[in-house]
């Protein structure tokens, strides 16, 4: 599983079986405010085991920060194929996403696949 070989690829985070995928397909207009991902078992959350999120489509803003306040916040590009992955001590930073650029996909993933405008984010999780 790609998020398995994510994981055990990337180094300081504690290995996990997911057994959750969340799937988000944004539009074009698409975004998602700062918030924690906390719902998982008191376990899980306590042992700062990650989430792995795969991005799929056009290129995304991904902000994260210490507090929910965007202006605050660090502000990246996950393009598609980016694979982000918080853990450990990361794991409980707010994060979310600002905006979706369009027309950003790859040409090669529109002309194979057929895909809509806009991005899938794929997160994977361990109850």
């Amino acid at each position: 599983m790609i998020a398995q070989t994510a994981n055990s690829t990337a180094s300081g985070f504690p290995q996990i079986n997911p057994d959750i995928c969340i799937v988000n397909y944004y539009t074009n207009s698409g975004k998602l405010g700062l918030h924690q991902d906390k719902d998982e078992s008191e376990s899980s959350l306590t042992k700062g085991l990650p989430f792995i999120s795969i991005s799929i489509g056009d290129t995304a803003e991904f902000m994260f920060g210490d507090t929910r306040d965007k202006d605050q916040a660090t502000k990246i590009n996950l393009e598609s194929g980016d694979v982000l992955i918080l853990g450990g001590e990361s794991r409980l930073l707010f994060h979310g996403v600002s905006h979706v650029k369009t027309d950003t996909a790859p040409g090669w993933l529109k002309e194979e696949t057929g895909i809509r405008p806009g991005r899938i984010n794929l997160t994977f999780r361990q109850y």
